[in-house]
């Protein structure tokens, strides 16, 4: 698969909401190559603080030419990045990671907390490209309603149906997204796919085991070098050791993971 190192323009540059940003920067190189569920390592300063490069989603691609990425002012890194300007470059590495391998037959669950909501967009818009008469059904959930609203607007635009769970119950359902999902009730052919917060993850986790379905994650973990050499990114696995989420992944058959379940 290819990976391309290089230094690429941002082309736009959007506040989503207080702290939550996206960035459009264009490269023919990484849009054109990427795949649902992959990620870049992005280098957030010319300079040697931060040191290590930041891992972030590729939230969607356009035309071959320009990719975006999502992300959460959370500390020294991001508040950079979130100061980029137009025009400005920055250095990128990428396609990097394992991404998702949904079918577009079947009747396929989105699935995204937070900023896990990011790859997911580019996921729902393959599965759309492959087959329109099969949209997917996408549950989103965050912690109130202003760090939801940008997001959903991207993916009604596509003509989605889109259901909702806060934590404060300012939008949507009142609750977990795993609340939503037990209403909606998918069939046991039903493919889910998820990315978000670990708790969310392993709770979607069990309830996929429970009804027999496939479900596939997309793990969030720090990263150093993106690439499976640095081992900061391992993952334990059900049969024993560890994978790592950089190479390995980031996403995996959730039942090939070791969850740890409270």
């Amino acid at each position: 698969m290819s990976q391309f190192q290089q230094k690429t323009p941002v082309s736009r540059v959007e506040q989503l909401t207080g702290d939550v940003f996206r960035l459009t920067l264009d490269s023919h190189e990484i849009a054109g190559s990427a795949q649902p569920g992959q990620f870049v390592m992005l280098r957030t300063n010319e300079g040697k603080d931060p040191l290590l490069r930041r891992p972030f989603s590729i939230s969607q691609t356009s035309n071959n030419k320009h990719f975006q990425i999502l992300f959460k002012v959370v500390g020294r890194g991001t508040s950079l990045l979130s100061r980029c300007r137009v025009e400005e470059t920055l250095s990128v590495l990428g396609p990097l990671g394992t991404g998702f391998t949904m079918e577009s037959k079947r009747e396929n669950y989105l699935l995204g907390g937070g900023m896990g909501i990011a790859p997911l967009l580019f996921l729902a818009k393959a599965l759309l490209r492959k087959n329109r008469n099969n949209p997917p059904i996408v549950i989103l959930g965050a912690r109130s309603k202003d760090e939801l609203v940008p997001l959903i607007h991207d993916f009604k635009t596509l003509g989605l149906s889109v259901h909702v769970a806060t934590d404060d119950g300012t939008l949507g359902h009142h609750g977990l997204i795993t609340d939503v999902l037990q209403v909606l009730a998918p069939s046991a052919s039903a493919r889910i796919a998820v990315c978000g917060p670990y708790p969310m993850m392993s709770a979607v986790y069990l309830y996929c085991k429970k009804h027999g379905q496939d479900c596939q994650v997309s793990m969030e973990t720090a990263m150093a070098c993106g690439m499976g050499a640095c081992l900061g990114c391992i993952v334990p696995v059900a049969k024993g050791g560890y994978a790592h989420a950089c190479s390995d992944g980031p996403v995996f058959d959730a039942k090939e993971l070791l969850w740890k379940i409270k």
